[in-house]
């Protein structure tokens, strides 16, 4: 257990949100937890796994998040402000193209699994092969709060009070804002990355079971729409040092803009570094950044697909 933490909650997992799952633990705000966190397959893959497993992935057990937590005085209107203190990865990890999910679904039709094997101590960048590494930078996919609708909701898309998020700058030092629903909140989290791009294009990032340590506590009685966030500095300094390639869509579509800029860069990764198709698809979930760079030059938008360099040097 975390000598710093108040509570150790491991082996409590659901698979969707309701207000009617039994709290694991219940906290007073200001208490700092150590959750156990479940990779996204909910175990199934393994060191051993190969491209072979992904057809058998049962999805009624994946993105399973640990919790939930009941939090003394968290009421509806009040705001649940979660530290996140410390990430401790496993060292294993996995990406896979699972058929019918990601950004480029229609393109890239068949299964495709990379299993990662890191230094969960040092975080050096993660062999992707012998002309990619890449850049290490946990954080917890899903984190969110039970809705105040009744019954079983899937865990899979975001939500108003979190959950699916995705967002890679949820890492150690950031400090998220969500709003509260239902007496206590019910706080839970999962879906541990140790590395992800901005977009997640493929669907998966480096998706890796890994402890994660984090302080609840109340805003009261305080108007919040959407989760916001406050990260403690920059976020891109592990992927910066040496620059980027970067390509674009351009269109009224931003959709169609995301998936041809997309689409450019496994072209000049395939083209100019030897990777396979579905070898860059994932290297550009795992570690490339999709932005808009412009949407306001009516009738055509910009969005654009940043890799860093680094990943490749």
């Amino acid at each position: 257990m975390c000598k710093h933490c108040d509570y150790t909650i491991h082996g409590r997992h659901h698979h969707g949100w309701d207000n009617a799952i039994p709290p694991a633990e219940t906290v007073a705000p200001g208490s700092r937890i150590h959750f156990r966190c479940l990779d996204s397959s909910g175990g199934q893959f393994t060191r051993e796994s190969t491209t072979a497993d992904v057809p058998k992935l049962d999805f009624d057990l994946i993105n399973p998040v640990t919790g939930p937590v009941y939090v003394d005085g968290a009421e509806p209107g009040d705001v649940l402000k979660v530290t996140l203190e410390a990430f401790h990865p496993s060292g294993f990890g996995w990406t896979a193209n699972i058929p019918g999910f990601g950004l480029l679904a229609d393109q890239f039709p068949d299964p495709h699994l990379k299993v990662w094997d890191y230094d969960a101590g040092s975080l050096a960048p993660a062999l992707f092969s012998d002309t990619a590494r890449v850049p290490l930078k946990p954080f917890a996919g899903t984190i969110g709060l039970a809705p105040a609708e009744a019954g079983h909701h899937s865990v899979v898309p975001p939500r108003r009070m979190g959950g699916n998020l995705d967002i890679r700058d949820l890492a150690a030092g950031t400090t998220l804002y969500l709003p509260v629903e239902v007496a206590g909140a019910l706080f839970s989290i999962g879906d541990t990355h140790a590395a992800q791009g901005d977009g997640e294009v493929c669907g998966t990032a480096i998706e890796s079971p890994m402890d994660v340590e984090v302080t609840l506590d109340l805003v009261k009685q305080t108007h919040l729409a959407n989760p916001r966030f406050t990260t403690p500095g920059p976020v891109t300094r592990h992927l910066d040092a040496k620059g980027y390639e970067a390509t674009t869509g351009v269109g009224p579509d931003l959709m169609a803009g995301a998936r041809d800029a997309v689409s450019a860069m496994i072209d000049l990764l395939s083209k100019e570094h030897g990777f396979s198709a579905e070898d860059a698809y994932l290297l550009c979930s795992v570690a490339g950044d999709l932005r808009i760079s412009e949407i306001v030059d009516m009738p055509n938008w910009v969005v654009s697909f940043y890799f860093p360099r680094i990943v490749l040097e």
